[in-house]
């Protein structure tokens, strides 16, 4: 299975901008799951320096500085990326064999100051973001996540139930909404359902990375889908000492496997946001993303 991205992002500034400097973080990075098949990006205007470079997580970031006035910035990204079916099965059969460590056992492992534990433990502590959560959001986690019972399991249920409390609502939330407004108002988008997921499992001590990607979305039965109708996504990934990371997405309630494709991964959003920058200009600025996400059969 293929599939072909095309993310477009635009902005429109109310006055003309004399400088621009950005990061991009649009080129998917290639996992045990997926291949990046290829990737190409274009800006208008043309940038006057650009260059490529990996992050301390790993994720592919394009630094981009265009010096020449300009009212509007254009950056279209287009990848393929190809999913390992092979790599797919052997991820079923970690998810039967994780099944059998519970959270105690995996508190104990994480004891062990491996490379690999002493990596995982970056991402067990707050970030700039998610701030240490407060006893109303620990005892909500602990609800799903008990000692001596399976951690896989408790997360799955912990997942479930973010999905049936919290009601997906566009526009009600943004960077500075906190956390506890999402958890008390139980609403928000696919970001902040991350978002509030981490923070409880990192109080509880368990290793939680922020995902970033696409996902592949179908229309009503009958109706075509309409090109650009996708979006970004997010969701989230937990540490399980002595099996590796596993994804969860609260959003749509499901183990990601072949529907989901990984920009990259951060300890919250500000780690892995499509695009960051400064710019030297006044006034405002207007933003339109549009997302296509298809899969090509071969």
């Amino acid at each position: 299975m293929i599939y072909t991205v095309y993310h477009s992002t635009r902005f429109f500034y109310q006055q003309e901008v004399g400088f621009s400097h950005n990061l991009i973080r649009l080129q998917p990075r290639s996992t045990p799951i997926q291949e990046v098949i290829n990737f190409d990006m274009t800006i208008e205007p043309i940038a006057a320096e650009s260059e490529i470079f990996t992050d301390f997580f790993g994720n592919r970031i394009h630094h981009l500085l265009i010096r020449e006035s300009h009212s509007q910035l254009h950056v279209v990204a287009q990848s393929r990326v190809k999913i390992n079916f092979n790599a797919l099965e052997i991820l079923q059969d970690n998810c039967n064999r994780v099944s059998s460590l519970t959270y105690a056992q995996a508190q104990e492992r994480m004891m062990f100051l491996t490379p690999e534990i002493i990596e995982a433990k970056q991402f067990a502590l707050k970030s700039p973001l998610l701030p240490i959560a407060s006893v109303e959001i620990v005892n909500y986690a602990l609800m799903s996540i008990k000692h001596e019972r399976s951690l896989y399991e408790g997360i799955l249920e912990f997942m479930g139930r973010i999905f049936s409390d919290f009601s997906f609502v566009s526009g009600f939330s943004d960077l500075s909404t906190p956390v506890e407004r999402v958890f008390s108002e139980k609403k928000g988008v696919c970001q902040d359902f991350a978002h509030f997921a981490i923070t409880a499992l990192r109080s509880l001590g368990i290793p939680t990375r922020y995902m970033s990607g696409y996902i592949e979305t179908t229309p009503p039965e009958g109706e075509e889908k309409l090109f650009g109708s996708d979006a970004s996504h997010a969701w989230f990934s937990v540490y399980f000492p002595g099996f590796g990371w596993f994804d969860f997405d609260p959003t749509n309630n499901m183990v990601p496997k072949n529907q989901h494709i990984v920009l990259g991964y951060g300890r919250d959003y500000s780690d892995i946001s499509p695009i960051q920058g400064v710019i030297h200009g006044s006034g405002q600025s207007r933003l339109n993303v549009m997302v296509d996400v298809s899969r090509e059969d071969y």
